[in-house]
């Protein structure tokens, strides 16, 4: 006999912590559908987010270095498969829901524009008097609005709890704004540890991949950030003499793994002091309890300071990124004066939600090579890319 999704559903109950969100106690989805079989709620989520288009374009949209820099390097969606994994990871630890915490980490990164942060920094200047810019926020707009898969609805339809994670996804360099049908203080646990996971991922991965280039030096990395020299010195005495690739590996993991080791012994102790009982009285709390401890933080702020400065700000990194997210604003202003140039599914949404919007939808949806493509067949090399002003 195939295993029911009420079957799951027990399993949860007797598995779980109280203040787990079960995913028998969803809030349910916009649009009224007839239950899975054979998956939770949250698993029909999940699923739904893997075989969007959104997820599928993440292959070629920037992490840090542009995309097609080189074969062993993060991209997006290797990035958001490592966040979705750390997530159900630390789920697990901490008897919470791995499959919510899971598709919340699926989804996080949907709505992020061509060339990283950059090319996100361009829209939202673009878009200034039309509503601005945010990946996050775009995220949520994808699932609930831009793709479209059924006859009876757009979007996604996924649940309320997996939507309140995208719009609540808070980190040390994202602070979306708020939106109504989420007036929570907090989201569910397992929204906060998609938010950690996508924090720890990135600074240890980034660190990774300015190794992997050459960008970053161990020897100045364990002189100037004490996170390192200690994974260094954990290595050494464990390992001994390592060959240069496998001692990389080993530091980065010894990082991850103090990390988690953290993460989990602290939110214990902070959901303990909590008292809370339901995921409703985590929602009821004032800062989230999915946290580091304050040493930690302290560490991870040295390291992500480092990364700023050597990695982020190097113009090997910099400027090619700056470069192509200009073209951005090339495309933008390009289609905004050759409106019937855009797809006809664009025009036909532009009657709905305004051309700016329309245009900011259809632009960052693109991914990097796609948009170097189209720059090249529209506009051509040696057209002007002004800085935004």
């Amino acid at each position: 006999m195939p295993c029911s999704k009420e079957e799951l559903e027990l399993r949860e109950r007797q598995s779980l912590a109280s203040y787990a969100q079960l995913s028998a106690q969803t809030r349910g989805r916009a649009f009224a559908e007839p239950p899975p079989s054979w998956r939770t709620e949250f698993q029909r989520d999940r699923d739904r987010v893997i075989h969007s288009r959104a997820f599928r374009r993440l292959e070629y949209k920037t992490q840090v270095f542009l995309n097609g820099s080189g074969d062993h390097l993060r991209t997006r969606l290797t990035h958001t498969i490592e966040v979705a994994a750390m997530s159900r990871s630390l789920a697990r630890a901490l008897r919470l829901n791995e499959d919510l915490a899971e598709t919340i980490a699926f989804a996080h990164d949907l709505g992020h524009s061509p060339f990283g942060h950059k090319g996100e920094t361009v829209l939202n200047r673009l878009m200034r008097g039309h509503g601005g810019f945010e990946h996050n926020c775009q995220s949520l707009r994808i699932v609930e609005d831009l793709e479209e898969k059924y006859p009876g609805f757009r979007g996604l339809n996924l649940t309320w709890e997996v939507r309140e994670g995208l719009l609540k996804h808070r980190t040390s360099y994202d602070q979306p704004a708020g939106r109504g049908g989420f007036p929570a203080k907090s989201p569910s646990l397992e929204a906060q540890i998609a938010n950690l996971a996508d924090e720890l991922i990135y600074g240890s991965h980034d660190l990774d991949d300015g190794l992997e280039t050459g960008l970053l030096s161990e020897s100045a990395l364990a002189r100037e950030v004490r996170l390192f020299a200690d994974a260094v010195a954990t290595v050494r005495r464990e390992h001994g003499v390592l060959a240069g690739e496998v001692r990389r590996y080993f530091i980065i993991r010894c990082i991850i793994d103090s990390q988690v080791r953290d993460v989990v012994l602290t939110s214990e102790a902070a959901i303990g002091a909590a008292g809370v009982k339901t995921a409703d009285d985590v929602r009821r709390q004032a800062r989230p309890l999915i946290r580091y401890s304050p040493r930690r933080r302290r560490l991870n702020t040295e390291l992500n300071r480092y990364l700023f400065r050597h990695l982020y700000s190097n113009p090997a990194v910099a400027v090619p990124n700056r470069r192509a997210s200009k073209m951005l604003a090339d495309l933008f202003r390009y289609f905004e004066r050759h409106p019937g140039e855009i797809g006809e599914s664009t025009r036909k949404r532009a009657r709905e939600t305004g051309w700016h919007r329309a245009l900011c939808d259809y632009l960052s949806g693109m991914t990097d090579r796609f948009a170097i493509l189209e720059h090249q067949r529209l506009i051509g090399p040696k057209s002007s890319t002004t800085p935004i002003q």
